[in-house]
């Protein structure tokens, strides 16, 4: 799409001024090519002109058919509260070759659960595309990225991904599915470690005092517990651009009502599409300040948006489209506590759009600073959904073109 030479030229202060001459400009069309330049090498600042989909993460990177040769440039892309994970950014690539996982005391080279506990930072992809099934959790070391882009990675059959007490994670293009709980096991969780794991849960990513997490663009379902859950003092973490489907307990953000170092936890969940066969807890919220921003919610059976413990929940810009049970068409459930209580609960709806007698039952006095620390980004109009939501979930990237 053109852009007009009267906002290029007005676009010239917000650009970099190293290429302007003292002389006078004499050829409008030299500016227009040199803004253009700029606009190419900006797109993380700019992102909004060089896609136009309204979805700041798709348009910093999608855009370019060389995405394959600057992979770790996609750490720069997040927003949110995860906004700085960084994952592997600042290592080498690792690439898996092996879908087995022999033996979870002593990982193969070459397999993902080898990659994922080494020290060093790594950005992890894969050969080819494969399904691995995992014999146990996959515990991950602090600063890795897995990215399954140019692939098609299936995480399914077995247990899932483990985030414990590790900080800079980025999960990135993955389909996560019928996850199974593991444990009565030993397992490794770094080159000179491992340890007896009692039961897990089962969830699809399950994230336990983890901290400046970014989950993004991956296709999650019918896992054992939840699909992405974040627990016992996580905090800094995003949400996004994923395709979530055919579940039960989606989402839950918060160990227990009664444990409050969940206080400060911030999470934002965006431009995530909430597909068929959910039913509740997208998310379910604890202690803590949750952004809820751009979602598309085509489907649920209970309830979308609930909480308890006083949680503050700020719903922008999402579209619920109600099911067509006359019992179902709240998408908020205040959970554990009487009105006289949840009453006080800091919960809002701003700028959504609610479809088929939707409601959202919005709560509190609205406090300015309980708000402030439950915003992390502008919310688009939900007129935009579709398009910011069109590409959620895992996608099919080509090395050499647009993903």
């Amino acid at each position: 799409m053109a852009i007009p030479l009267s906002v290029l030229l007005f676009l010239l202060p917000l650009l970099s001024p190293t290429f302007i001459s003292s002389s006078p400009v004499q050829d409008p069309e030299l500016v227009v090519e040199e803004v253009h330049k700029r606009i190419n090498a900006s797109r993380r600042n700019l992102g909004f002109l060089s896609c136009g989909t309204g979805n700041p993460i798709d348009d910093c990177w999608r855009c370019d058919p060389d995405w394959e040769k600057n992979r770790q440039g996609l750490a720069d892309c997040s927003i949110g509260f995860g906004r700085h994970a960084i994952g592997g950014r600042d290592g080498e690539i690792y690439v898996v070759t092996d879908s087995g996982d022999y033996d979870p005391v002593n990982p193969k080279p070459g397999t993902l659960r080898y990659a994922v506990i080494q020290k060093e930072p790594l950005w992890i992809i894969f050969q080819r595309d494969m399904v691995i099934k995992l014999k146990e959790e996959l515990i991950m070391n602090s600063f890795k990225t897995i990215d399954g882009r140019g692939a098609s990675v299936h995480i399914a059959g077995g247990p899932c991904i483990t985030i414990q007490y590790v900080t800079n994670i980025i999960i990135h293009g993955l389909n996560i599915h019928d996850c199974k709980q593991g444990g009565n096991a030993n397992v490794r969780d770094s080159p000179d470690h491992y340890g007896w794991r009692t039961i897990s849960d089962g969830d699809g990513v399950s994230i336990f005092g983890g901290s400046h997490v970014w989950v993004d663009h991956c296709s999650l379902s019918n896992c054992n517990d939840g699909l992405v859950d974040a627990i016992h003092g996580s905090t800094a973490i995003t949400i996004s651009n994923n395709y979530m489907t055919h579940h039960n307990k989606v989402m839950l953000l918060g160990h227990s009502d009664s444990y409050t170092q969940d206080k400060n936890m911030q999470v934002t969940i965006a431009f995530n599409h909430f597909g068929e066969g959910l039913v509740q807890r997208m998310p379910r919220c604890r202690h803590g300040y949750f952004h809820v921003v751009n979602n598309d919610y085509s489907h649920w059976e209970m309830y979308a948006i609930g909480g308890s413990a006083e949680p503050t929940i700020n719903s922008q810009g999402n579209r619920f489209l109600a099911p067509d049970d006359r019992f179902s068409k709240e998408v908020t459930k205040h959970e554990d506590a009487p009105q006289s209580q949840w009453k006080n609960w800091n919960w809002r709806s701003e700028g959504d759009l609610l479809l088929n007698g939707a409601f959202f039952t919005a709560s509190g006095a609205g406090a300015s600073s309980s708000y402030a620390k439950a915003s992390s980004l502008g919310a688009r109009p939900s007129s935009l959904i579709t398009t910011i939501t069109n590409g959620a979930g895992a996608l099919n990237c080509k090395k050499g073109k647009r993903c």
